[in-house]
């Protein structure tokens, strides 16, 4: 099933992203985590391509069909393009229908360092028009509530997303954030532009202060006060900090729910418990939600 349909069906799509294993460790050391991923019932997995996003990185293709066919999950693979070419995007996007996976994030990828980017994409729209042409796919794209670090502004951002949209997006979703009066901002801003695809809200828990400070250096997401304090103060106990993590995550997706998102995109980070405590903390206003659909 393309996702894109689970929006027509459901007020809010709840799903969760998972990343592969290394290289080196076998595809097996997976199955505990998607075991346990399955007893919750997400609408979709996604599936990273990991560290450096590698297009010869064939555990993705691998990942996401083990989560579709032995776990019966949908599943969303990640696609990145930069640095490559079409031979090599059309090797990846034949071994997925032939896995049987309908549904691709296309992203552009991290430029590579102090190596000349050479290939036939050099942006997501690019990507997204090529897979476009090939039929059988629903695409998701990423988009940045706080602007894309390359973007002089989030307004430039935003005019770069409305080309991913219009290219073929069937729907969005955002980069982590921390507070969420960017994501209403920057809905704010989409729907004036003319965005009105279904946009997901990307949600990482806390459970990790030097995982969490290294990936906002990534992608340069605001860090409130409120969550700073949490880091600070719990940085020694790893359960301590897990569980105030989760708590800071339920409260903000609770407010994003309450003001009509229409799905939440949780990275757990192959974590079985941030996932399964989430879920079950927002399990019931999840039902409420969706029954409310239902009824209209």
């Amino acid at each position: 099933m393309q996702i894109i349909k689970m929006f027509e069906a459901k007020q809010i799509v709840f799903s969760f992203e998972i990343f592969p294993p290394k290289i080196t460790s076998p595809i097996e050391t997976i199955y505990k985590t998607l075991a346990a991923l399955q007893d919750l019932k997400p609408d979709y997995i996604s599936v990273t391509y990991g560290a450096g996003g590698n297009i010869s990185d064939n555990r993705t293709s691998e990942l996401s069909s083990l989560v579709k066919n032995k776990y019966g999950i949908e599943s969303l693979a990640h696609l990145t393009c930069i640095n490559s070419s079409k031979v090599a995007v059309d090797i990846i996007l034949q071994n997925l229908k032939e896995q049987g996976v309908e549904n691709i994030l296309a992203l552009r990828g991290d430029i590579p360092k102090q190596i000349e980017a050479i290939g036939e994409f050099n942006y997501a729209y690019e990507l997204i028009e090529y897979i476009k042409q090939k039929n059988g796919f629903g695409i998701a794209a990423a988009c940045y509530p706080e602007g894309h670090m390359d973007a002089d502004s989030l307004q430039q951002d935003i005019e770069a997303l409305k080309i991913k949209v219009d290219a073929g997006t069937d729907y969005l979703i955002t980069q982590l954030f921390f507070d969420n009066n960017y994501f209403y901002d920057f809905m704010d801003l989409a729907l004036q532009k003319g965005i009105d695809i279904p946009i997901q809200a990307g949600i990482m828990p806390a459970a990790n202060k030097r995982q969490i400070e290294r990936i906002v250096s990534l992608c340069g997401a605001a860090v409130p006060n409120k969550f700073i304090k949490i880091m600070n103060k719990y940085e020694h106990d790893q359960q301590a900090l897990q569980d105030a993590g989760i708590a800071y995550a339920v409260e903000q997706i609770i407010d994003l729910i309450s003001s009509g998102v229409r799905g939440i995109h949780l990275y757990t980070m192959n974590n079985p418990y941030i996932a399964r405590k989430i879920t079950e903390n927002i399990s019931t206003v999840l039902k409420f939600a969706n029954n409310r659909k239902d009824i209209d």
